[in-house]
């Protein structure tokens, strides 16, 4: 499974390599998807979602587990809160260690927010722990009704994102990748560390 998320970093880092040199097809891609207003309070809300839906499947678990004493809840929940926290120390070190511009910042006459917004722009915070949430919830539970709309849901996150003008569209994906991939880091982790909870299953 490690294996699997060194892939994905791998994958990720030679996207943002390559997104260095079609710089302009990033922004125009971005500019067809951001419009001058950026109005729209159905993306605002799907973005503000991403914390508070990953923070909701963080905490409920770990809670729920504790109240019934429910073992597989509990370990669940530690895949989940590990997977968490390497995306966003992953995530925080890239957006120091690249220090890209954010998008608006960079082009305010091409490119237009909802509102102001500080930090880096790569990768995408937002779309990295909706992509996190996501695939946890896949490996978790492997059934295609929740994997399907985990990942619809973190893919309009990751629009939301382009729409307000927060994100180019390197940066989503650069934090989809981050994403996916701490989350196969951590349930290979969460076996190794808990390794005779999983030999009993």
């Amino acid at each position: 499974m490690l294996k699997k998320a060194y892939i994905f970093l791998a994958f990720w880092l030679t996207a943002f390599s390559c997104k260095i040199s079609a710089q302009g097809l990033d922004l125009r891609v971005l500019e067809s998807i951001n419009p001058r207003y950026p109005t729209s309070q159905y993306w605002k809300y799907t973005s503000l979602s991403a914390y508070v839906f990953a923070g909701a499947v963080t905490v409920v678990p770990y809670a729920y587990g504790l109240a019934s004493n429910d073992e597989a809840a509990k370990y669940r929940s530690y895949n989940i809160l590990i997977g968490m926290g390497i995306n966003i120390a992953i995530m925080e070190g890239l957006k120091l260690s690249v220090n890209r511009t954010r998008p608006a910042i960079k082009h305010p006459d091409l490119v237009f927010q909802n509102s102001q917004a500080n930090g880096q722009s790569f990768p995408s915070g937002h779309t990295s722990l909706a992509f996190n949430t996501a695939a946890e919830l896949s490996i978790i539970y492997k059934k295609w009704y929740i994997t399907v709309p985990a990942y619809a849901w973190a893919t309009s996150v990751g629009y939301s994102r382009m729409y307000l003008g927060k994100h180019y569209p390197s940066d989503v994906l650069g934090g989809a990748i981050l994403g996916v991939g701490s989350a196969y880091a951590s349930d290979w982790l969460n076996r190794k560390w808990f390794k005779s909870y999983y030999q009993k299953k």
